[in-house]
């Protein structure tokens, strides 16, 4: 019987490390109102730290992938992963709000941001050679699938027993993950004698990875993006999905639906059923993106997803259920579908070695667009007692995003060099 190749495995490891890492930040969204009843802190404060959390966790992406090659693949996985775990923990003895914003902004944003922004392209780079789109696109739903589905198993034990007790079960996730990581996880294919999964021949070593100080290496690569028309065209593109995701609907959707009176396990149901057919959207579009023009592929994606944020107000509004299925449904199946298309463009202008860094500068563009999106959602429910105006913008932001994308100039499949093949401004 033909042996499984150890790049399976890591896409594994890293999958399940992923998705716990996605559950512990993306849980801000129910834990808004226990916080607020127990601590007695403003809705935009507690929205003021997880948007601290959402930007951080974006801010630092190239400068993880530049620690990557620095410190190791290993070494940064399992410092990230502790980093969350004594964040989790320390939320039992908070009591002040400043408090909050430093467990939920610093530390959880920081810990959160390697696995959660630029490490699905690089151990797709470096341990891919075939079948590259797909692992992406594996990689990226396990950022929300795992996320959306153990989202109503928290609201279940908050109702039922307190919000203690779910900080504990996130808590666990992390530290049984922290345990497989330094078990299991490898650095490179060479570190145990293989190639890259589909690589037939031992590659010639980069002469770009040096062991140099990792804020001059990510630094000297925005320098290199910024002079490429399509970095900015990407960034922007992804700042609107930052906005329109995590931002919006993975901090402020449940509480949307409760103002409504749908309780908060219902709420917490709907996403996770969008987590479902996040992870059949996400990986079917990590395979389109190995075969179909990347640029039409993500207008689709925003398009729909506009349409699909227009929708849902009008669906509470109605108070009708089939509809709000419907959407779960259709904005499930674009939650994370933006990501295998975005990184393959960017590993197409940029080339395999440097689109890990810029990837990450791409997505602190992402988590921007989140930040705002998580602390103007509170602020504009504060001013209107509605989160309506929050969601319509959203949508029609959705709709400038996908004019950004089909402007990028088309890039060839055989394209190898990288900056040098890019549009200058």
């Amino acid at each position: 019987m033909k042996r499984i190749h150890y790049s399976w495995f890591i896409l594994i490891i890293v999958f399940f490390s992923i998705i716990a890492a996605g559950i512990i930040r993306s849980s801000s969204g129910v834990f808004i109102e226990p916080f607020e009843a127990e601590f007695g802190w403003d809705r935009s404060i507690i929205s003021l730290a997880f948007a601290i959390s959402l930007f951080l966790y974006g801010l630092s992406g190239p400068f993880m992938a530049a620690l990557i090659e620095v410190l190791g693949l290993k070494k940064m996985m399992v410092l990230a992963m502790a980093t969350l775990s004594g964040g989790v923990a320390l939320t039992f003895f908070m009591e002040q709000s400043w408090q909050l914003i430093l467990i939920w902004g610093i530390l959880i944003g920081l810990g959160s941001g390697l696995f959660l922004t630029v490490l699905s392209p690089y151990v797709a780079n470096r341990w891919f050679e075939k079948r590259r789109g797909l692992a992406v696109g594996i990689l990226t739903a396990s950022t929300a699938t795992g996320q959306l589905i153990l989202l109503p198993v928290l609201a279940y034990v908050i109702e039922h027993y307190s919000w203690r007790w779910a900080i504990g079960l996130i808590m666990a996730l992390s530290v049984i993950m922290l345990v497989i990581i330094l078990l299991f996880m490898k650095n490179t294919p060479k570190e145990i004698g293989i190639l890259p999964y589909g690589l037939d021949e031992e590659p010639s070593e980069s002469s770009i990875v040096q062991k140099k100080n990792p804020i001059v290496i990510a630094f000297q690569s925005l320098l290199e993006a910024v002079k490429v028309k399509a970095f900015w065209l990407l960034a922007g593109s992804f700042f609107i999905c930052g906005l329109s995701t995590g931002g919006l609907i993975g901090t402020h959707f449940v509480s949307y639906c409760m103002s409504y009176g749908i309780p908060v396990i219902t709420a917490a149901s709907l996403l996770s059923f969008m987590g479902v057919f996040d992870l059949i959207g996400t990986t079917i579009s990590g395979w389109l993106s190995d075969r179909f023009d990347n640029r039409w592929l993500l207008f689709w994606y925003y398009a729909l997803r506009g349409a699909s944020l227009l929708l849902l107000p009008y669906a509470l509004y109605e108070g009708s259920i089939p509809l709000l299925v419907l959407f779960a449904v259709f904005y499930g199946l674009d939650w994370i579908a933006t990501v295998p298309p975005t990184i393959s463009i960017s590993r197409q202008i940029f080339g395999v070695e440097k689109s890990g860094i810029i990837y990450g500068w791409i997505f602190a563009a992402h988590q921007a667009g989140a930040a705002v999106a998580a602390y103007g959602g509170g602020l504009i429910y504060k001013i209107f007692n509605s989160y309506t105006w929050a969601f319509f913008l959203a949508g029609i932001f959705c709709l400038v995003g996908s004019l950004f994308v089909v402007i990028i100039k088309k890039q060839k499949p055989e394209v190898k060099q990288g900056l040098a093949n890019g549009q200058a401004i």
